[in-house]
């Protein structure tokens, strides 16, 4: 495990600015109105030499605990659990305020380590700023510009007593056990993206997953902003032994003409990286509300992607006439998503944990069909046996030619076809073939790629 430091300090004093400056990444999003970070984001940071784990979350707001502020206050305060460091964050152009001393009083009564950042400390607007944050009592701030990246060697001599330390014990740890700590193998760890419309249950899913509140949840719809990833291990109960599961949740994804905010046109831009980074990715609906024509938009989106989908109906555990509802999603799907029938469908409540363990099953079951490769023999075996059954048609009397298939890529699927005169193969047979790989080669509810190909006319006029 690298050491740990987390950025802690009021709203719109740049710490997801800071947090994107020491990953070397935009992964935060940034923008000037407060409150923007609602969960905590990971990433891992290297400042000269330094490796470390960078946590951002979320502004600190002396707010009823009850409120979304009062919940997300209390997201940070579980964060200082672990951390080896915590970066106190103040603007050095506002100076102190009676929020940041409020907060340096809470973090004097914890253990952790405090380095004090004087942050927009550029120029010399932050001068004064700087000088009134000794009064906080963690001594000389670290003035510093998380925008233009000024103060970085500064920060470094503030953590570098904090974290040496905590690296040479790791170091003495490998030396004892003989070998480095191995890595998962990327194909090992199943990338899980969890989608959907605003409040249909998703970050409530993780938490459950997780046996933690982990993430921001409530009633008010749109609360998740940023995309958050976080690694995972899922006791197998088959199996009886533990998986990894790198979970993703998303911000909800509204009707385009209805996204109106830049923020939350950046919070959906997110969402739809997330869905490229995942392998699969589940889209959540809401049982009370039924099958809209947005989550089908956003399934073809995935599928577009070349993304494994699955559809989880959430909220099992109130929803009225289940079985009908089953069904009538379950035909709806295989109507407007006929490129792709037979997706995994599955009945979870978020709130109760029901059908999580079918869930995560069914989910390493189509990674699983979603990597898969098939020898070039076998695959022209049953390409043979398909034109057997039903041969190509010949427009206007002349024969269409298939010579043999071959499988070019994996994840998602792609093929290659090889004949003469492609051009006037008609798309109903072509959907027959990718039907037919699907269903004879164990390729289940994955996207497919068909590619075909001629050979060139070495008798064509040259233009």
């Amino acid at each position: 495990m690298r050491p740990q430091v987390i950025i802690i300090g009021r709203p719109n004093v740049g710490k997801s600015t800071l947090f994107n400056r020491l990953v070397g990444k935009r992964l935060a999003l940034v923008d000037d109105q407060p409150g923007v970070t609602r969960d905590r984001r990971f990433g891992d940071a290297s400042l000269l030499g330094l490796d470390f784990t960078i946590v951002d979350t979320a502004g600190w707001e002396d707010l009823d605990p009850e409120t979304l502020p009062g919940r997300m206050r209390q997201q940070t305060e579980a964060s200082l659990i672990g951390a080896d460091v915590a970066l106190f964050v103040i603007d050095a152009r506002a100076g102190v305020t009676p929020l940041d001393e409020e907060i340096a009083r809470y973090l004097r009564s914890s253990r952790v380590p405090i380095v004090l950042m004087a942050n927009k400390a550029e120029g010399r607007q932050g001068d004064p700023g700087i000088y009134d944050a000794f009064a906080l009592g963690f001594g000389e701030p670290v003035a510093f510009s998380a925008e233009h990246g000024q103060g970085l060697a500064d920060l470094f001599e503030a953590l570098r007593p904090h974290l040496e330390a905590k690296q040479a014990e790791e170091d003495e740890d490998e030396e004892a056990s003989g070998e480095d700590e191995e890595e998962f193998d990327p194909e090992s760890v199943l990338k899980l993206a969890i989608v959907g419309r605003p409040n249909a249950g998703k970050s409530t899913l993780i938490n459950k997953l997780l046996g933690e509140n982990r993430l921001l949840t409530g009633p008010e719809a749109g609360i998740t902003r940023d995309s958050i990833a976080i690694d995972w291990q899922w006791f197998d109960p088959e199996r009886e032994g533990y998986r990894p599961v790198r979970l993703i949740d998303t911000a909800g994804m509204r009707k385009k003409a209805q996204v109106t905010e830049k923020l939350e046109k950046l919070s959906v831009a997110d969402a739809r990286r997330a869905i490229d980074f995942a392998e699969v990715v589940v889209l959540l609906l809401d049982a009370t509300r039924g099958l809209e024509h947005q989550d089908l938009k956003i399934a073809s989106m995935v599928i577009e992607e070349g993304r494994a989908l699955m559809i989880a109906i959430n909220k099992w555990d109130v929803a009225e006439n289940a079985s009908g509802l089953f069904n009538g999603v379950r035909a709806a799907l295989d109507e407007g998503l006929a490129q792709v029938r037979g997706v995994p469908l599955i009945a979870v409540s978020a709130r109760t944990g029901k059908g999580t363990d079918d869930l995560l099953k069914a989910a390493f079951e189509i990674r699983e069909a979603w990597s898969k490769r098939v020898p070039t023999a076998a695959l022209n075996r049953w390409f043979d046996d398909a034109l057997a059954a039903n041969p190509p048609p010949a427009p206007g009397g002349r024969r269409i030619k298939l010579r043999y298939i071959t499988q070019a890529k994996t994840r998602p699927p792609g093929f290659v076809l090889f004949g003469t005169r492609l051009d006037e193969l008609p798309e109903s047979y072509r959907r027959y073939l990718v039907n037919g790989i699907r269903r004879e080669l164990g390729f289940e509810a994955v996207p497919i790629r068909l590619t075909l190909r001629s050979p060139k006319n070495p008798f064509a006029t040259k233009k």
